[in-house]
């Protein structure tokens, strides 16, 4: 196995290095933009009149931002040709996005807003792969240069790591089907399209069968957004809703019926394998960033790195993030070879992994910084702050322990489940 970075994706990461050089780096720093990213202005990002959203100037920023570099035709790359991409596998994007966090934040990439200029677009990776052709025809092109998007309304206000539970319920009419409940830290909803609302249609609490996913209109009668949950990383878009005798038809049931949890599945794996590679990422940039600043600062007559109680801490670092890397490259190169299914268990080690070691890598780089690493001078707070989220989100640390325990002991199986479409995006041209 040749372990090195294939000549047509370094070719592309230098073609990308051009790009933010040449397209981003001068929109980041236009129109006094920066504010966006100077950590004592970053309020700016926040529209703290209207429930704590993203504020229109910042998100219009990101927009250009997604618009030039689809019109360069990068950010649809990692889709497949036939919609419109160059077909990027997921060893390409695992690099990509850990090339891209490791520079830092900027307009290039910011992670607090899953914003990237090669982008992520699980949602039409879910959309190609269970959507109708209707669906398909109607939000493929749109999705696919991120004009819009889907929501994704899965956790409840009761009912968080344990989906089976859920009280949200879909119940049969003559014309459709009538949805009551509330999810929690529903996010996008204030500017997606539709919401991937996973309601029980059938079947007993704890059953994995029986729940469904319907792509609900935000504007429909009966959908209340109850609050904007702010957080420990402003902005916010992730809400609570209410859903009270929300009418939809039966063409909005979105994938299988019964088995919605199943797309839920397939989105997690595709997702928190980039989620990790970003986290990798970002802690690469908290080390080297500790290790420049290491050298220079020179208290007492010499320099912070002469002292091997700076040193050896960003050693441990390194060697975790040399090894991790490895992993995850390792395992989205699988992921390509067999499925995203037939790795399950190595997608949340490196899940919970790397987002600790990104916590781990923040916390230290304060600590080397010292008053200036604790400041808003520097990034590491904010990186701190964004990365804790991911050991919650989708998937508690406690929770990817114990997918990885099922797998071990022999509880979980791992194959992809009844039914479940194992493309990474389907071929279907809608």
């Amino acid at each position: 196995m040749d372990f090195r970075i294939p000549e047509a994706l370094q070719d592309l990461l230098d073609e990308l290095d051009e790009f933010i050089e040449r397209e981003i780096k001068p929109l980041e720093n236009a129109d006094d933009n920066i504010r966006f990213f100077d950590h004592r202005r970053e309020f700016a990002r926040t529209d703290w009149d209207n429930g704590g959203v993203p504020s229109e100037d910042w998100e219009a920023l990101l927009a250009e931002a997604k618009r030039r570099a689809d019109a360069a035709g990068y950010y649809r790359a990692q889709l497949p040709k036939h919609l419109g991409g160059r077909g990027l596998s997921n060893l390409d994007m695992a690099v990509i996005r850990d090339n891209f966090a490791a520079k830092g934040l900027g307009l290039h990439c910011d992670l607090q807003n899953e914003h990237m200029i090669i982008g992520n677009n699980v949602g039409l990776m879910l959309l190609t792969n269970y959507g109708s052709d209707a669906q398909i025809a109607e939000w493929k092109e749109k999705m696919g240069a991120g004009q819009a998007g889907f929501a994704f309304g899965i956790t409840e206000p009761d009912h968080g790591s344990d989906a089976t539970h859920m009280e949200t319920t879909a119940t049969k009419t003559d014309n459709g089907w009538v949805i009551n409940g509330e999810k929690m830290w529903n996010s996008g909803v204030h500017k997606a399209s539709r919401d991937i609302v996973f309601a029980r249609t059938h079947g007993e609490p704890g059953d994995a069968e029986g729940i469904t996913a319907f792509l609900v209109p935000l504007d429909a009668p009966g959908v209340d957004i109850a609050e904007y949950v702010w957080t420990f990383n402003m902005p916010t878009d992730h809400a609570h809703v209410r859903f009270q005798n929300v009418e939809v038809d039966e063409s909005q049931i979105f994938g299988e019926f019964g088995r919605g949890l199943q797309i839920v599945q397939h989105f997690f794996n595709e997702n928190r394998i980039r989620q990790a590679a970003s986290s990798l990422g970002a802690a690469q940039y908290c080390i080297d960033q500790s290790v420049q600043y290491a050298k220079e600062r020179k208290p007492f007559g010499k320099p912070l790195s002469s002292n091997q109680a700076i040193q050896f801490p960003l050693v441990d670092l390194q060697a975790r993030a040399a090894m991790l890397r490895s992993f995850i490259r390792e395992t989205a190169w699988l992921m390509d070879q067999d499925g995203a299914f037939t790795v399950s268990d190595r997608i949340s080690i490196a899940n919970y992994q790397g987002n600790r070691l990104a916590c781990d890598a923040a916390d230290q780089a304060m600590q080397v910084h010292g008053g200036l690493g604790y400041s808003r001078k520097k990034p590491f707070e904010h990186i701190y702050r964004h990365h804790r989220r991911y050991r919650i989100t989708e998937g508690s640390d406690e929770i990817q322990m114990r997918r990885v325990a099922g797998y071990m002991f022999g509880f979980m199986s791992q194959k992809a489940p009844k039914g479940v479409n194992t493309d990474r995006y389907a071929t279907q041209q809608g």
